[in-house]
This record gives C-alpha cells, structure tokens and sequence, in this order.
C-alpha cells in the first residue's frame, strides 16, 4: 500500500480527519480520537480486535504497537509491503472501533 492509497482508504471512512503530528506523522481521526498512525519510520499501527491482536502479535504478522499495546494496537513497518485490500479492511475494523467509543450526540453529529 502506498501512502496516497492509505491517505484516501481512510479519509473516505466516515467523519475520518488527518493531522499531521508527532514529527511529522499522518494521524487518521475519528471523533477526535485517533484510529490510525502512519509514517513513524515508515510504518503504520492501528487499532484492532482483542482476538485479532493475539493472532496478529502471536503469529509474527504485526508488532504490538509501542506504548499503545495495552489498548490493543498493532504495528507494521513497512506500509509498502502490505495488501492494499487486507489494510482496508483492518482500518474499516480500526475506525468501527473508535468510533464506537464515541458518545451518542457525537456519532450523530458526525453522521455514524
């Protein structure tokens, strides 16, 4: 996946924001809470299921994510060598899972 393609993957899912923080990395947000992290050393970390990151950390797959492993965020590398479908897919399942946290007049006003 390309950084243009993750760019475009996320900002299509509902109320989805970029900013850029942190030096210069690409923060993907819903709600004002952050779902997506791209760019640290050319990476990309996300949040994900409690089961899909046993099998993803457990499996060598993914990294648990630094300092967000307790909330259950995987870490990838190297963005390039992902499938841009199957990154889709975990960052449909990231941002379904913030936004979940959001409160109700929250999620109305962004349309979820």
């Amino acid at each position: 996946m390309t950084p243009a393609e993750l760019d475009k993957t996320c900002l299509a899912l509902p109320g989805a924001a970029k900013v850029v923080q942190w030096g210069g990395s690409d923060v993907y947000k819903v709600g004002g809470r952050i779902f997506a992290i791209a760019g640290l050393a050319g990476g990309l970390m996300f949040k994900v299921t409690d089961l899909a990151y046993e099998v993803m950390t457990q499996s060598g797959m993914a990294k648990p994510a630094p300092y967000l492993a307790r909330a259950k965020w995987v870490s990838f590398d190297d963005l390039a060598a992902l499938d841009r479908d199957e990154v889709a897919d975990w960052l449909k399942t990231a941002h379904g899972l913030v936004a979940a946290k959001l409160t109700r007049a929250a999620r109305k006003e962004l349309g979820l």
